[in-house]
């Protein structure tokens, strides 16, 4: 009979049986821990509060106070930018293969389409009997002929102008001439037309006082005339025009988001408006916010904008490297907007914006 090793065999069982314990160890593991990881409905609690805390912040945006640092109105300036955290959340949840962050996503996406859905399309149309445009044309332009020249081949009928300087008026003065034989100037403002001007005067938006109490105006170079009302004369009927530059904002460490002049403007401009006698308005000019500020409540009941109602997108005009914001405004009453657009850069650190309006 042939000796067996036992060493060998030691080892050998040994290393079977350990090998086969083991096995075994690992395989009553695996449901165990399958049993204790959290389901999809659990994971990404955290990103599905941040999604609903996202919607209701969108949803409830009117209710967030201004009596701290006007939190309220920068809030509702950059509003549409907050559906970028859409994405952001929508990855997050994706990665966790989260249920519940899906789920709760919902909530901001058909919020934010409630709110903006409607400038995603073009809503213009074909047609038109009057085209009028705006510009800040930035009172350190470098090329004041330039502007002129592009904005008298933009073909606009109605074209108003901001921020225009006692250096400068010369300049846009004579470069338009040939395209409008009608302009007034009023201080930093001027409206130059291819129909006839009457019944011209100065809106009084005077704006006295700076950041804490700064007497100083904010804008030194430039005189406080700073809007216009003028009846335009048209075949269809005489059109009331205003042309409006209301004051700069600030942000300020102590402040916040200051905007006392310009919505003490806002709210003069309102006033001026409402007693307007003629059915027929249009509102030109650099408003130094967005129509969904709620500082411009007092206009925004009266007027409608002609990009909200026949724009091709969100329509931002500044600032003009990389819009953001559309500050640039055109507001209507009694005529129908059929398109609305931004025109090309100019130099200026604000993009023009047209429209063509119909009786």
């Amino acid at each position: 009979m042939t000796p067996v090793d036992t060493t060998e065999v030691g080892k050998g069982g040994a290393g079977r049986r350990d090998t086969g314990t083991g096995t075994w160890r690992a395989r009553v593991r695996r449901p165990i821990r399958a049993a204790s990881r959290p389901g999809p409905w659990k994971r990404g609690l955290v990103l599905a509060v941040l999604a609903l805390l996202l919607g209701l912040f969108m949803l409830l945006h009117a209710k967030i106070p201004n009596r701290i640092g006007n939190l309220g109105s920068l809030v509702e300036t950059f509003l549409p930018w907050f559906g970028l955290f859409v994405p952001v959340l929508s990855a997050g949840a994706l990665w966790r293969r989260s249920a519940s962050a899906v789920v709760a996503l919902l909530l901001p996406v058909m919020v934010w389409l409630n709110l903006f859905g409607g400038l995603l399309g073009d809503k213009s149309r074909p047609g038109g009997d009057l085209t009028v445009a705006g510009h800040n044309v930035d009172a350190d332009n470098p090329d004041p002929a330039g502007v002129a020249r592009d904005l008298a081949a933009s073909g606009a009928d109605v074209l108003a102008l901001v921020e225009l300087t006692a250096q400068t008026r010369g300049t846009y003065e004579k470069g338009l001439a040939k395209a409008y034989p009608y302009h007034t100037v009023q201080g930093t403002v001027g409206l130059w037309s291819k129909l006839p001007l009457s019944d011209i005067r100065p809106v009084d938006i005077r704006m006295d006082h700076g950041p804490l109490g700064d007497t100083k105006p904010v804008d030194t170079r430039m005189a406080y005339n700073r809007a216009l009302r003028s009846t335009v004369a048209t075949d269809q009927g005489p059109l009331a025009v205003y042309v409006a530059h209301l004051g700069s904002v600030r942000v300020n460490p102590r402040t916040g988001f200051w905007t006392a002049q310009r919505d003490r403007g806002a709210q003069a401009l309102g006033t001026a408006i409402a007693a307007e006698q003629n059915e027929r308005v249009v509102l030109l000019g650099d408003l130094n916010g967005t129509m969904g500020d709620r500082a411009f409540a007092g206009i925004t009941s009266q007027l409608r904008s002609a990009q909200d109602v026949a724009g091709d997108g969100f329509g931002f005009s500044w600032p003009a490297r990389f819009p953001v914001v559309r500050i640039d405004q055109i507001l209507v009453r009694g005529v129908e907007p059929e398109s609305s657009w931004v025109l090309p850069a100019t130099g200026s650190d604000h993009l023009p914006v047209a429209a063509r309006i119909s009786w």
